[in-house]
């Protein structure tokens, strides 16, 4: 088995306040690992210490071997990273943008055109290629950043809520293309609010509160663990952040406007 991401000791403290408390947490080549966890759990302050972003107080962080801290620049061409508020070059068209990205990683010109071809069509740009970012949608934005990460075919991809501002047939084209690209041995480490998409897509799944990695493993086995055995995602997510009470009440009013209407 080979580990695509090693994260050992991982901690980011402010001041006080612990936003990511000594994580450890392994992924293993071509798995599609989905990370959630509510607002301020520290999913993005994770993602920014392991692609290099943001440095962290203790710990390491490993990428296919690699410590992206001792050697950023190796690590760093083997990865690729989508925020979920993609920051683009406006004043470039759609395939400048591509080139330059292409150029960053030193893709051969041939190998370009292969890849941009094939990529503006996966997601419906083609013929909007040539026009300037800025006069493009948020959800096309997302698609042209969704397009730069995986231009130079990297080893492991992080996403940051990938599937917000995408329309629905984009959404699915992303769902297919992530599968597909694991199952060739790509590595892709998810962080998404929607429950059903990593119930769905991804082999493992980690939940984290407050800065702690509170569960972890595929469905079946979180399941087995909170004694479950037909608990949907949102069911254990609700139920291991403390958000079941939420969910009760959220049904208790509906059931009241349901009855004030009748």
């Amino acid at each position: 088995m080979t580990i695509a991401i090693k994260a050992t000791n991982l901690s980011k403290i402010y001041g006080s306040y612990n936003a990511v408390n000594h994580l450890d947490l392994t992924v293993k080549k071509g798995e599609l690992f989905g990370f959630l966890g509510p607002n301020g759990a520290g999913k993005t302050t994770t993602i920014k210490m392991m692609t290099g972003l943001l440095e962290p107080t203790t710990g390491s962080i490993e990428l296919m071997g690699t410590n992206i801290w001792d050697a950023p620049i190796e690590a760093k061409r083997k990865i690729a990273y989508v925020p979920d508020q993609p920051n683009l070059y406006p004043k470039l068209s759609g395939i400048e943008f591509l080139s330059f990205i292409s150029s960053v990683f030193q893709m051969p010109t041939k190998k370009f055109e292969q890849k941009s071809v094939e990529l503006l069509d996966m997601f419906g740009l083609t013929a909007r290629a040539t026009d300037l970012i800025e006069n493009y949608s948020h959800g096309m934005k997302q698609k042209i950043a969704l397009c730069a990460a995986f231009i130079h075919e990297p080893q492991i991809i992080f996403l940051d809520e990938p599937t917000v501002g995408l329309d629905p047939k984009s959404a699915r084209t992303l769902k297919t293309t992530l599968r597909r690209m694991c199952d060739q041995g790509t590595t892709v480490f998810l962080s998404t609010h929607i429950l059903e998409i990593a119930e769905q897509m991804c082999d493992r799944v980690g939940i984290i509160m407050n800065g702690d990695v509170i569960a972890s493993g595929t469905m079946k086995e979180l399941r087995e663990k909170e004694g479950h055995v037909d608990a949907s995602l949102e069911d254990i997510f609700l139920e291991l952040t403390g958000g079941e009470s939420s969910k009760e009440l959220i049904e208790e009013l509906e059931q009241a406007e349901k009855g004030e209407t009748k």
